[in-house]
């Protein structure tokens, strides 16, 4: 396989001067799904900013270098990050549908998007727009392209958000909590269309969650983040069944669902 991405002793703090990431480091190929797991505030969605050049208003990188595809993103001017940002590599927030536009309709934020990224008639975006949401198990996708946010539920706003992230086919996808706000039912579904983009498109994935359960699930790697560090990294099966660090344990052990059955997860 390809190196896709390498963090190497990654540091990031915000205005208060408290690290919000510290000497983070792992690296990924090509169509690898990676799980980060821990609390609340332990530095998981920062990673992924950090990861997009998009960290919020008080942060800064304090060391440490990103390597997406053997460059370092630090290296790119503001047109590269333009070809590379949405469209090679793409973002799942927690809460999609706060991202859309609720004055437009989903088809003209949809369509928009993809003219964005790729030199196409109206008529054209329209027509991968329409078969993306129907890849994503989204019934009626035409009506759907007429509809405003307001009058989508959490689960048709969340895999909405994902077809238009994946829709250029990105290298990486960055997911943060893409389930939690959702019912099981819903997690499911969401959970196996994510999947299948490794199988369909090749995709690699970073996905932050809070349920180890997930990640033990989907990820062929997982990394156990606590107050900003990386505590515990690696193949999914050593981390569960062999975990090296106290706090993975006790992650572990908060969740019940991993002593049955995950395959409906």
């Amino acid at each position: 396989m390809n190196a896709l991405l390498g963090v190497d002793r990654l540091s990031v703090v915000y205005k208060s001067g408290l690290p919000a990431l510290q000497n983070v480091s792992f690296a990924m190929n090509a169509g690898e799904i990676i799980g980060i797991v821990g609390e609340s505030g332990s530095g998981k969605s920062t990673l992924l900013r950090a990861l997009l050049g998009m960290l919020p208003d008080g942060g800064q990188y304090a060391g440490g270098d990103i390597i997406f595809q053997g460059k370092s993103i630090f290296s790119l001017s503001q047109k590269e990050w333009g070809s590379i940002r949405g469209k090679r590599m793409a973002m799942v927030f927690q809460d999609s549908g706060s991202y859309l536009n609720p004055i437009r309709t989903v088809g003209s934020q949809y369509i928009e998007a993809i003219r964005t990224h790729v030199e196409l008639s109206k008529k054209a975006a329209y027509a991968i727009a329409v078969d993306m949401l129907s890849q994503m198990g989204l019934d009626e996708p035409d009506r759907m392209m007429s509809m405003y946010p307001g009058q989508l539920s959490g689960g048709m706003k969340q895999r909405t958000a994902i077809a238009m992230a994946v829709t250029m086919e990105p290298e990486l996808l960055l997911a943060d909590e893409p389930t939690s706000a959702l019912d099981v039912t819903t997690q499911v579904e969401v959970i196996k269309r994510l999947t299948s983009l490794r199988a369909s498109q090749g995709t690699g994935m970073i996905i932050v969650t809070h349920n180890i359960a997930v990640a033990a699930h989907m990820a062929d790697y997982i990394g156990v983040m606590k107050n900003g560090s990386l505590v515990e990294f690696g193949q999914t099966s050593s981390i569960i069944t062999s975990p090296r660090h106290a706090y993975t344990r006790e992650l572990l052990a908060a969740v019940p669902e991993l002593e049955g059955n995950t395959d409906g997860i």
